[in-house]
């Protein structure tokens, strides 16, 4: 597996998917701290752009770093940075999903002008202030055993024991974060793995009050895309983060929820096979 060097001595590792032409498209996996492998290839869009998917600290094959902090995304921003220098890269286009647009965004807002484009795919609720959820897109999932179920384990909230009992409550609430919950998002959901301590230091280190001025500062092209049916999010979020650079755009896929490529994938394709192209 391929290795880089973080600017702290540590080893981290990444994969590549596609072919070794062109320039990488690097994909920041979600969860947080979620094993990038549920992933996939995007739905081909390796086809479209090589893509570098590092394994970020304490996940994967990255090692856990002796200090918490340094597992925050906002200091895992460095990791970034330091996997450009390494890929000889002048400005590096960057995709990230859930809550890996939380280090895509702080990786932006620290080096803006290492930033050759953004793609960011269904942003959480939370990710600035301003984007809080919306109440209302959970409360429509009520009504059937299915959504009833997730929604009881939701309010019930994480068990913290140990990482199989942390991934059994991820387990339990994952109907929520598709628009259904047949053979196919059952099979994708039974792929995640969190890692619950490396989720902790993940958020161990808040993001600066004027993190929403330092985007507006990010020159380059932006598409954040939102699933119509991401009932854990809701419309408001994803249309906030898109509004807080001077180049940002949104598109709203129907019939899908949080994880688009996996419900639409050709409709996922032809919102951002131009974009990633460049």
């Amino acid at each position: 597996m391929p290795t880089f060097p973080a600017a702290d001595g540590a080893v981290l590792h990444h994969d590549r998917l596609g072919g070794d032409g062109g320039n990488p498209l690097v994909v920041i996996a979600g969860g947080a701290a979620l094993h990038p492998a549920y992933l996939g290839d995007l739905a081909g869009l390796s086809g479209v752009r090589p893509l570098v998917v590092p394994h970020l600290r304490g996940v994967g094959e990255s090692p856990r770093p002796a200090d918490p902090e340094r597992g925050s995304y906002w200091r895992q921003a460095e990791d970034v940075e330091a996997l450009r220098e390494h890929l000889g890269l002048a400005r590096l286009a960057v995709a990230g999903h859930s809550a890996g647009t939380r280090l895509a965004l702080a990786w932006a807002a620290r080096f803006p002008d290492r930033v050759d484009r953004l793609l960011l795919i269904t942003p959480p609720a939370q990710v600035v202030p301003e984007a809080a959820a919306d109440a209302d897109a959970l409360e429509s999932r009520r009504g059937d055993p299915v959504g009833d179920a997730a929604l009881a384990a939701r309010e019930r909230g994480p068990d913290l024991t140990d990482d199989d009992s942390f991934n059994a409550y991820f387990a339990a609430v994952a109907p929520l974060s598709y628009s259904a919950w047949t053979d196919r998002e059952q099979a994708h959901a039974a792929g995640m793995r969190f890692d619950m301590v490396a989720m902790q230091a993940y958020f161990s280190v808040p993001p600066p009050e004027d993190l929403a001025q330092r985007c507006a500062a990010v020159p380059a092209p932006v598409l954040v895309v939102a699933g119509a049916e991401d009932a854990p999010v809701g419309p408001t979020p994803p249309r906030v983060v898109a509004g807080l650079f001077p180049r940002g755009e949104l598109v709203v896929l129907d019939g899908c929820g949080h994880f688009p490529w996996v419900e639409r994938p050709e409709a996922f394709r032809a919102a951002v096979d131009g974009f990633v192209a460049g």
